[in-house]
Order: C-alpha cells, then structure tokens, then sequence
C-alpha cells in the first residue's frame, strides 16, 4: 500500500503551524511535508516534528519572495547566482530536519520573454543542482503545476517535466506528480504514472474541482491509490487538499478507501 503523508501547509489550518506536526500523527500520519518556512529556524521544525514523533519528507528549494507572487525562480538568467547559492540553506534545513528529498519551482513565465532561454536557464540550474544536492544525499524533484491555479508556471503537463527531466540527463531529478494539477491540465492520470513511473519521487492528491479531499470531486482515488499499489509505487503520497470543513472530518475517505 502506498505511504501516506500530511501536507502541514494546507492540512490542520485551524492550528498554528508548529502544532500541525503533533496534530498531523494525532491524526495518525508518521509523515509530514510542507512548502518549506525558511523564515524559521532549521533547529525549529526539527524539533517539532522530533517532538511530534513524524519523519519529514518533502520541502521546497527557495522559492523567491511567494508573498509578492513568485513561485519559483530557477528559469531566471538574472537570478541564477541566487538560485545556486540558496541550495546551501536547503541542504542546512534538510540536513536539520533529515529530509531527504526536495521540489523546486521553476517559476512564473514573464509577459514577454524567450521561452528558449528560460528553458535553457531552467535545464542549467537543474543540472547543476542535481549534482550538489546528490552530493549531500538528497534528491531533486521537479513538478508541473496546472495554469488555472496558477497562470504561466513554466512547468505545466506531466510531458513538459519529462522532457526537462531528459535533457537535464541527471539520475538525481525526478519527476513530482500532483493528481490534482494534471487532472486540470491533462486527464489520464494512471495511464501517464504508469508510463513514467521510474522518473516519479513523489505523488501528491487532491481532488477536482476544488482542491478538497478525495471523494469530493471526479477523481477515483480509490482506483488512482490501487494502482500505485499494484505498480509498486514506494514512494509517499502527499495529501496536499484544503479540507472542505476541517481536516480530521475530511479524513473520512482514508478509512473509506483502506488507506
């Protein structure tokens, strides 16, 4: 069966972040992930999930400054030198909290601009930070992200990532699958995990329309969840849903679905 994992930064809403951990294995997660709070102290979100008593799985590479709507900074020419340098606080704060996998952002494609030099900067700093996060022992993952939520992400079908993901030619990138944004963008949501995969880290759920709990929109989870099971997927699937009412009353479907 797959390996299930609280999404800290949408679950447990109605509790202050640090208290999510202990409330994420309250609810009988031994896993927690989060769009990593670089504004805390490493030490900090250790310590509350070590006191919690759950692994952290995922975290994100600096993504710029997300209050001012960036999402992601790594297609950028300009801001390669800063891209590069942040992967020394992302390993500070995987090394800290002993995560070992990590998702970058591409970022959000400018008004006008060449999209063949952005691809080019993108594959360039994947390549390179590939190497220096495998050289630390954790890998890079990388996720298309649909442009209903979120208008002109770089990255937004399962065969954009790939191809990235193939010209970059590195065994340390992978690909990050979120059911819910290439439902939005794509459909065939099994038929592409099956295809690729070898190349999936990490798989995130949630369901359409309205990004809540699975069983709340045209999803079969029940179906999605069984095949990973029997391709013998053995990663983590990321519960990443804004719960229609709270958390512990959208986990329902967990027990519904043999989770």
């Amino acid at each position: 069966m797959p390996r299930y994992s609280a999404n800290l930064t949408f679950l447990f809403a109605e509790v202050p972040f640090l208290e999510r951990f202990a409330a994420a294995k309250a609810a009988g997660f031994d896993a927690v992930e989060y769009v990593c709070l670089y504004d805390l102290q490493p030490e900090v979100l250790a310590d509350a999930a070590a006191a919690a008593g759950v692994e952290t799985v995922l975290l994100n590479v600096p993504h710029g400054n997300w209050a001012a709507g960036e999402r992601g900074i790594a297609i950028f020419p300009k801001r390669a030198a800063e891209f590069r340098q942040s992967l020394a606080r992302t390993i500070a704060y995987c090394r800290a909290t002993t995560c070992s996998q990590v998702n970058c952002l591409a970022g959000l494609t400018p008004a006008v601009a060449d999209l063949g030099v952005l691809r080019a900067m993108l594959v360039d700093n994947l390549r390179y930070a590939a190497a220096v996060l495998a050289d630390a022992g954790i890998r890079l993952l990388i996720e298309p992200i649909n442009t209903r939520d979120m208008p002109g992400f770089f990255l937004s079908t399962s065969a954009d990532a790939i191809s990235v993901i193939e010209e970059v030619g590195s065994p340390n990138l992978f690909l990050q699958y979120d059911c819910y944004h290439m439902q939005v963008m794509e459909g065939n949501l099994t038929p592409t995990i099956e295809k690729n995969l070898g190349r999936i880290g990490h798989v995130q759920i949630a369901d359409n329309p309205g990004r809540h709990e699975p069983g709340t929109g045209e999803i079969n989870y029940r179906f999605v969840l069984a095949e990973l099971d029997r391709l013998g997927f053995d990663g983590f699937v990321g519960l990443e849903y804004r719960p229609l009412t709270t958390t512990a009353e959208g986990l329902g479907w967990m027990r519904a679905a043999g989770a």
